[in-house]
C-alpha cells in the first residue's frame, strides 16, 4: 500500500478500524460501491475522499464524481481490508430496508384500469415502483429469515405473505389491480412466459447480497380463479447451519444417527411432510461422511444447498432425467454413498434398495408421518418385505417445532389432569415440571423465534426384520418399535416442553397425541 501510495504521491489509509456509521447517507452510491469496490468516506467542501486500492482505475473515479457532483480525492487502501468495510456497509443497507407506507403510496399511484388486460402483462417504464416494490420484498425476506413469500391474488384483495418460522403472516397488501403486473415482473425475472396465464409454469431467481453471496429463489406461477399465484421460495445455502449439535436431537438420537452414518452400508430414510426440516438433516449427515476418501453422489429437485466435495446433480424429469436414471448412473461411477431427494416410485426404491445392498450407504426421504410407517409405505410401493429387512438401517421421522424467544417466554401455569392427558408420565409431573409460554417482544415473532427439529428415531433390529417378513401391520411394527427402545415423535417433542425450548401449545400444534 505505501509503494503505490508513494508513486502516486497520496495518502494512504489504514481502513480497517473504520466506523462505517460515519459515513453520510448521502454519499453512498451503493450500486457503484458494489460494481467498482471503492468507497467513499467523507466530503469536505465540493471533495470527496474516496478509499480505493487502485487509482488508476479512472472510470470509477469519473462515475462517482458523476453521480454525486463532487470532485473526487482518492485515498490509497488494502484491498482486502475494504472489501470487508464495503461488505458492512452493503450488508447495513440491506438491514434499513423496510416495505413503508411510502412504497405503498407510490403503488396506489399506478394506473390499474386495463390490468386485466392481457395487453398489460409487460413490465413498462410505469412499473418501476413495482419493480422496486419486488426487489424490497425479496431482501426483506432474506433480512427476516422468511422460507418463502406468497403474492395472492382475491377478488377484492390482493395480498403479500412470509413464512417465518413456519408461520405465514401477511406483510403488505398493494392495491389489488397490481396483480397481474407483479406476477409479470416475477416471471420476467425468473425468465418464464408472461404471455402464458392459463399453465403452472416453475423458474428460479439469482438475488446478489452484498459483495459474493447469491441467494436462489424457486419460483411456482399458478392460475387460480382470481388471477396468478405466485410463491416463491428461497433456497439460501449460507444460512444453513450442518452443525449436528443444533438440530435437536437427544444425545442418545445424535448417537445412533453417527453410528449408523458410520456403517459401510445400508439405508437411511427421513421422512415427514414438506418444510419439516429433511433436507438440512440429510445434508448435515452428508457434511460428516464428506472426506477426501469417500465418492459421494446426490440427485435431487431442486439442489437446495451447495456442498464442495459432493456430486450433485439436478433432476430434470422433462428432458428425461429422473431419480432412478441418476441413481442407475451412481452406480456405475464407484459410489461409496449416494443420496436420493426422495423415494417416490417403485422403481427408485428398488434401485435405491439393490445399492444398499451391494456395500453403499444409501440415504433419502419419504412423506410419511411416522417412522413404522415407513415400512408400510416401502411394502405398499411392491418392495419386497426381505429387501426391506435387509437394506434399511434408520428411519428418523421428524417435525419443526418453534423455539420460545429466550427474553420474553414466561412461566405457564397448567393442570396435571391436562399434563397427564397431553402425554407427560405420573413420574415427570411428580418431579415438578415447570413448562413456559410464548409472550412477544422486540426480539421474536409472536412469543417464538428461531425452530428446533423433534425426531423419532427407528432401527432394524432382528425382531423388527422377523416382523416385517411375518406381514406385521403398521400398528404392530410401531408397538416393536417402542419394545425396541424407540422414543415417539410425540415424546421427543414433550421433552423439549420439559427444558423450556418451546411451549405445549406448539408441540400439540406439530404432534398428535
Amino acid at each position: 500500500m505505501s509503494n503505490i501510495a508513494g508513486t502516486f504521491g497520496l495518502p494512504s489509509l489504514d481502513i480497517s478500524w473504520l466506523d462505517i456509521s460515519t459515513i453520510p447517507d448521502d454519499i453512498k452510491n451503493s450500486k457503484l460501491i458494489e460494481k467498482h469496490r471503492c468507497l467513499p468516506l467523507c466530503k469536505r467542501n465540493n471533495r470527496l475522499i474516496l478509499a480505493t486500492s487502485n487509482p488508476n482505475n479512472l472510470v470509477a473515479l469519473e462515475e462517482f464524481q458523476f453521480s454525486l457532483g463532487l470532485h473526487v480525492e482518492p485515498i490509497i487502501v488494502v484491498q482486502q481490508a475494504l472489501d470487508k468495510i464495503i461488505d458492512k456497509v452493503l450488508e447495513a443497507d440491506l438491514d434499513q430496508l423496510d416495505i413503508s407506507e411510502d412504497d405503498e403510496n407510490r403503488l396506489a399511484g399506478i394506473d390499474t384500469d386495463n390490468s386485466d388486460d392481457s395487453d398489460h402483462t409487460d413490465v413498462s417504464a410505469d412499473d418501476a415502483p413495482v419493480v422496486v416494490f419486488i426487489n424490497k420484498l425479496m431482501t426483506e425476506a432474506i433480512r427476516k429469515g422468511a422460507s418463502d413469500l406468497h403474492f395472492e391474488p382475491y377478488e377484492n384483495q390482493y395480498r403479500v405473505r412470509f413464512r417465518i418460522d413456519g408461520m405465514l403472516s401477511t406483510i403488505t397488501a398493494p392495491p389489488q389491480g397490481l396483480g397481474p403486473r407483479i406476477s409479470a415482473r416475477i416471471k420476467v425475472m425468473a425468465k418464464l412466459d408472461i404471455a402464458e396465464r392459463r399453465l403452472p409454469q416453475d423458474g428460479r431467481i439469482k438475488l446478489r447480497v452484498g459483495n459474493k453471496k447469491m441467494v436462489d429463489f424457486r419460483v411456482s406461477v399458478l392460475p387460480t380463479l382470481f388471477g396468478e399465484k405466485v410463491v416463491m421460495r428461497i433456497l439460501d445455502s449460507s444460512a444453513a447451519n450442518l452443525n449436528i449439535d443444533i438440530l435437536g436431537f437427544s444425545e442418545q438420537q445424535k448417537a445412533l444417527y453417527q453410528q449408523n452414518l458410520q456403517r459401510p452400508q445400508g439405508m437411511i430414510l427421513v421422512t415427514g411432510p414438506t418444510g419439516s426440516g429433511k433436507t438440512v438433516s440429510l445434508y448435515t449427515g452428508l457434511n460428516i461422511l464428506n472426506t477426501e476418501e469417500r465418492n459421494i453422489s446426490t440427485a435431487e429437485d431442486p439442489v437446495e444447498i451447495n456442498l464442495p466435495g459432493i456430486n450433485q446433480v439436478q433432476i430434470h424429469p422433462k428432458a428425461g432425467l429422473t431419480f432412478a436414471g441418476a441413481l442407475r448412473s451412481f452406480l456405475r461411477q464407484d459410489p461409496d454413498i449416494v443420496m436420493v431427494g426422495e423415494i417416490r416410485d417403485l422403481e427408485t426404491a428398488e434401485i435405491a434398495v439393490k445399492a444398499a445392498q451391494t456395500g453403499h450407504m444409501v440415504m433419502s426421504t419419504l412423506h410419511t408421518n411416522s417412522a413404522p410407517e415407513t415400512l408400510t409405505r416401502l411394502l405398499n410401493m411392491g418392495v419386497p418385505a426381505y429387501n426391506i429387512a435387509s437394506s434399511v438401517s434408520l428411519i428418523i421421522a421428524q417435525r419443526l417445532g418453534r423455539k420460545l424467544c429466550p427474553n420474553c417466554k414466561q412461566p405457564e401455569q397448567i393442570p396435571s389432569i391436562e399434563l397427564l392427558q397431553a402425554g407427560f408420565s405420573h413420574q415427570q409431573i411428580d418431579a415438578g415440571i415447570t413448562l413456559f409460554k410464548p409472550k412477544g417482544c422486540d426480539n421474536c415473532n409472536g412469543g417464538y423465534k428461531g425452530r428446533i427439529g423433534l425426531y423419532e428415531m427407528l432401527t432394524m433390529t432382528t425382531e423388527m426384520a422377523a416382523l416385517i417378513m411375518d406381514g406385521g401391520s403398521a400398528l404392530d411394527l410401531a408397538k416393536q418399535a417402542k419394545k425396541d427402545g424407540m422414543v415417539t415423535l410425540r415424546q421427543s417433542a414433550l421433552e423439549k416442553v420439559i427444558d423450556g425450548t418451546t411451549s405445549l401449545a406448539e408441540v400439540n400444534r406439530v404432534t398428535s397425541h
